[in-house]
């Protein structure tokens, strides 16, 4: 017989086979398939599977389910079920350690596999456990059983702190304790039990989002290539949505191609912005599936209809498929169709089903993906044989159907939501209840149970609130808006009253740091003003200042710097004053605003005081954050004597701390790295960059994570390793979107722009794009993260052969009385200013720029600084003519970054002064200039150094290929030295124009600076 595909689909397959061969590396490595409901895209995604099969490709597929949605990953652990299991296991191979890193995704969360017992479950999900410890079978409240949180209000829960004090089982608001990390520590990240006595361990999501995408090229290379199908994406949980964020924006480099199927109107506003920006990349096809047409619809779907009878049919239905169908049905059994819609259709279905079938149905539409026969005996329990009987008389009405590994499902998505919320309400809780325990039994995890535990849940029931902070527990780290919600699950059945009110808030903070590492920083900060509103400003409990300190971070990463002090000053003088283990929280977080928005000189005062009070308590951890600070502040003023006093007493400090004080202390290893790039250090910078991501892939929290990879991407741009540098801002822009704050996404983009410009040949636009991106996310603010996105927009646009966007840019980062630029970078910046303005033609402003630039690096008496100041000098020495000059001061730059160890701002110098040089000296800075940008990936510079070859016997080349002859004279004249008004007078064009030439003019010949195009035209012409 002959497999027909998918009716009245011919285009789109046609578009899908040309994506198949291609395999994910040539055209598009997504497809996105979108539509309503039962309009066919579970068919197309069918179709698809088969013919990547018979291609030899591997295919992967999973399914969502709505009402599963907050099981993390649930949608690609079922798409893992289909993989050989030999292929994961220990000791097989790369793909088994990748497997590792890779197990929430594959397994999900808890114990990994699980099965056997009494419900046999876990078919399709990996072999059968032995039970877990410990679960016993919470899940319903057992009559006789005690509730742990009544009675001694010193009895809390395990691995959510003590809630009869109103501690968090971190205890993360005592210095004493763990040392200050209120917003900071591994508290954001997870919470496991242990009371604080030890860190609990934090799994870092997005390394698993990274191993993932390892393990998906790994078995993509196993065959000919791989496909993953996720059929009703619209139901995926956070976790498995934010995962195939990752995959459509860093897309393994294999042969893998990606699949989805989803409802758009149902479809998450962040999900659908994703992959629409897959769509303008190129990286993303859409295929939108509207009605089908009549012919097709009729002929296909039902031959021999009598006309009339067909399009009354087809007009019903709207073209769409399954309705077209289900009417269909009804209409052959001489009911009348009805007018209530689809659900009504299927509810008729449903009619003449016996009482026995009609309870299996609604336990299969409750179990979902764990409708096993076993499963099913205790949910819908009868007579002996009943059940198989029961099932197979379902099948012959085509309302259930056979799975993998013999489960079951409806025929249909939408039918299992009719059937569901169609259930005589008291008869569902009483199934998803009897769920819950049987998956108990059988060693299922709290995450796989917790769905039908939160279904059941009436009123309050210690035992099943158990099992969902359990869950929320395991999922804290990996899939934080999961933990959010089960916890918001257990705080709408916990009772009102002071019995409960320590834990109620207690929970409120967890749910606030779940919230805050799942990019819901606003929420967050709500839940944190309700709890600082509740709790009186005399309680001892801790729980206050841990509030008040999480929710100042919060104000802070939303961009809200005023806020945050004013909160933070509040607590501060608040009467009776906060105990002095408190006050250091608090103070470090009142530092931690600046240099952000706050100058760091209106903080010093406050932050040495911090300092004074940790040394008098004796608090090595809190004195070595403080110092950090302190470190960090000087060094963006400018202060660099005091900064480097400060970076090495807290390095000191941090050598005497006992492992778990150092597990807390990743922010400050982020700031003394910060410290030591401003100060030059580069190798003390690194050092810092290590230790603290060491010690942040173990215990969190990702947004220090997102800090150090910047830190240490920063020094490895400098010193000229672009690849492991670009490789750093790519997982700092992940945990940065991951988030949700506006100013650490604009700072990892700027990052990832000013990495991207040195990596990529010159003309390429994607610098640019990212800068773009970053200023945009700044937005109006002016914070100093925000002013580096400026900062960096102007860099790339200068090379992207736009000098007035540049000068703009620059003038908007630095505000009129230069503010904005950092202190101790400002020659830098200052440098982009000057190469704009001089672009411009306006060489007396670029005269002023580069005077303070000298000015301000002889100050600082950094060597970098000084190189920078030292090309803004040259620019405006070749700029008049004068060439040799120029090309001494490019030289004298070239030693400056070269005593630092800023190897990219070396190899630039001396290509850029090779270009003015004379040939003997000119030949040996362009070997030793490109010889350092070749070893380090600067493709920008090597691009630059073939454009102005200096090696002989080499042909002339042509006349400025790709230049119009307009655009060739205006080059010549300034290759003459003239100004752009003096070109607007010659040639009796506007300035504007001529600035119009100049900027197609840098972009078809890849230079930037005039005093380049000077020595490239004449080189061109000799």
């Amino acid at each position: 017989m002959t497999r027909t595909g998918p009716v009245g689909r011919e285009a789109e397959l046609r578009l899908l086979d040309e994506v198949l061969a291609g395999r994910g590396t040539d055209g598009p490595r997504v497809v996105d398939l979108t539509g309503a409901a039962g309009i066919g895209k579970s068919r197309l995604l069918t179709e698809l599977c088969l013919r990547a099969r018979s291609r030899g490709m591997g295919v992967l597929r999973g399914r969502a389910t709505e009402y599963e949605r907050h099981t993390p990953y649930g949608l690609f652990t079922d798409a893992f079920a289909d993989l050989d299991p030999d292929l994961l296991r220990p000791g097989t191979g790369p793909t088994s350690t990748l497997a590792t890193a890779a197990s929430p995704v594959l397994r999900g969360l808890g114990e990994g596999s699980f099965g056997g017992g009494d419900t046999g479950h876990g078919s399709g999900h990996g072999d059968a456990g032995d039970g877990s410890p410990g679960h016993g079978d919470a899940g319903h409240e057992d009559p006789g059983h005690l509730d742990p949180w009544d009675g001694d209000p010193g009895q809390g829960k395990p691995g959510h702190g003590n809630p009869g004090d109103g501690r968090t089982g971190n205890e993360n608001s005592r210095h004493g304790d763990t040392g200050h990390r209120s917003g900071h520590g591994q508290g954001q990240g997870g919470g496991g039990p242990g009371g604080g006595e030890a860190v609990a361990p934090y799994t870092d999501r997005f390394a698993v989002h990274r191993a993932t995408a390892r393990l998906l090229a790994a078995l993509s290379r196993t065959g000919s290539g791989l496909l993953i199908a996720l059929d009703d994406l619209h139901w995926a949980d956070p976790a498995s949505l934010e995962l195939l964020d990752h995959l459509v924006r860093h897309p393994p480099h294999a042969p893998v191609l990606i699949a989805v199927a989803r409802r758009d109107r149902q479809t998450s506003a962040s999900l659908a912005a994703a992959l629409t920006r897959g769509v303008d990349t190129g990286a993303v096809l859409r295929l939108g599936l509207g009605p089908l047409p009549e012919r097709d619809c009729v002929e296909r779907l039902a031959p021999g209809l009598r006309p009339a009878r067909a399009a009354r049919l087809y007009a019903a239905s709207g073209g769409n498929p399954l309705y077209f169908l289900t009417l269909l049905q009804q209409d052959g059994t001489g009911a009348r169709s009805p007018l209530g819609g689809l659900g009504s259709l299927l509810l008729d279905e449903l009619t003449p089903l016996t009482q026995a079938q009609r309870r299996t149905v609604e336990a299969v539409a409750v179990l979902g993906d764990h409708a096993t026969p076993e499963l099913l005996a205790e949910l819908a329990p009868g007579p002996a044989g009943e059940l198989d009987a029961t099932l197979r008389a379902l099948a012959l009405r085509d309302l259930a159907r056979p799975g993998p590994a013999g489960s079951w499902t409806l025929r249909h998505p939408v039918l299992r939501t009719v059937v569901h919320e169609n259930a005589d309400h008291r008869s569902r809780i009483r199934m998803h209840r009897t769920a819950a325990e049987a998956l108990a039994r059988s060693g299922a995890p709290a995450p796989v149970r917790a769905h039908h535990v939160e279904q059941a849940l009436t009123g309050w029931d210690p035992a099943g609130a158990a099992v969902l902070l359990e869950a929320a527990a395991l999922a804290s780290a990996t899939a934080p808006a999961s933990s959010a919600h089960w916890l918001a699950a257990v705080l709408r059945v916990l009772p009102e009253g002071p019995r409960y009110a320590g834990q109620r808030l207690t929970l409120m903070l967890d749910r606030a740091r779940a919230l805050s590492v799942c990019g819901e920083l606003q929420a967050g900060r709500d839940l944190l003003a309700e709890v600082i509103d509740t709790v009186p400003p005399h309680d001892d409990s801790g729980l206050r200042p841990a509030a008040v300190t999480l929710c100042a971070s919060l104000e802070r990463h939303l961009g809200r710097y005023a806020r945050a002090e004013a909160l933070l000053r509040r607590e501060l003088s608040r009467s009776p004053a906060p105990p002095p283990s408190d006050l250091l929280a608090l103070g470090i977080e009142l530092g931690s605003s600046a240099p952000h928005s706050t100058p760091y000189p209106t903080v010093r005062a406050d932050v040495l005081r911090t300092r004074e009070l940790a040394r008098r308590l004796g608090d090595g951890a809190a004195e070595a954050d403080a110092l950090a600070l302190m470190a960090l502040g000087e060094a963006y003023e400018g202060g660099l004597d005091a900064a480097a006093r400060y970076a090495d007493r807290a390095d000191a400090l941090l050598e005497t701390l006992s492992d778990r004080d150092l597990a807390l202390r990743g922010e400050s290893r982020a700031r003394l790295s910060a410290a030591s790039f401003y100060l030059e250090r580069y190798g003390e910078a690194e050092r810092h960059a290590d230790r603290g991501l060491a010690l942040a892939r173990r215990v969190g929290p990702p947004h220090i994570l997102s800090h150090l990879l910047q830190c240490k991407a920063n020094v490895l741009m400098s010193t000229c390793r672009l690849h492991p540098a670009l490789e750093l801002v790519e997982e700092a822009e992940t945990i940065a979107r991951g988030i949700g704050s506006p100013d650490l996404l604009a700072l990892a983009l700027a990052n990832k722009a000013q990495v991207l410009l040195a990596s990529l040949p010159p003309g390429n636009p994607e610098s640019l794009a990212v800068a773009e991106e970053a200023a945009a996310v700044a937005g109006p603010r002016t914070s100093w993260w925000a002013s580096l996105a400026w900062c960096v927009l102007g860099f790339a646009a200068l090379f992207a052969g736009k000098p007035e966007r540049a000068r703009t840019a620059m003038l908007r980062a630095a505000r009129p009385d230069l503010s904005g630029l950092q202190p101790s970078m400002r020659p830098l910046f200052l440098e982009a200013l000057v190469t704009a303005t001089v672009a411009g033609g306006d060489l007396g402003s670029a005269d002023g720029w580069a005077a303070l630039a000298t000015a301000d690096a002889q100050r600082l008496g950094l060597p970098t600084q000084r190189a920078s100041a030292l090309r803004s000098t040259a620019q405006l020495l070749a700029a008049r003519g004068r060439t040799a000059e120029a090309a001494e001061a490019y030289a004298r730059a070239a030693g400056e970054a070269a005593r630092s160890g800023a190897t990219l701002w070396e190899a630039q110098s001396l290509l850029l002064g090779a270009s003015l040089a004379a040939d003997g000296p000119a030949e040996a800075m362009w070997h030793r200039g490109r010889g350092l940008a070749e070893s380090g990936g600067a493709h920008l510079l090597t691009g630059l150094a073939d454009l102005i070859r200096t090696t002989a016997p080499a042909p002339p080349p042509p006349p400025l290929p790709g230049l119009t002859p307009r655009e060739r004279e205006i080059a010549a004249l300034v290759a003459e030295g003239l100004t752009t008004a003096a070109i607007a007078a010659r040639l009796h064009l506007s300035p504007r124009t001529v600035d119009t030439h100049l900027s197609h003019i840098y972009r078809k010949t890849g230079v930037t600076t005039r005093s380049a195009l000077a020595a490239l035209t004449a080189r061109a012409t000799s």
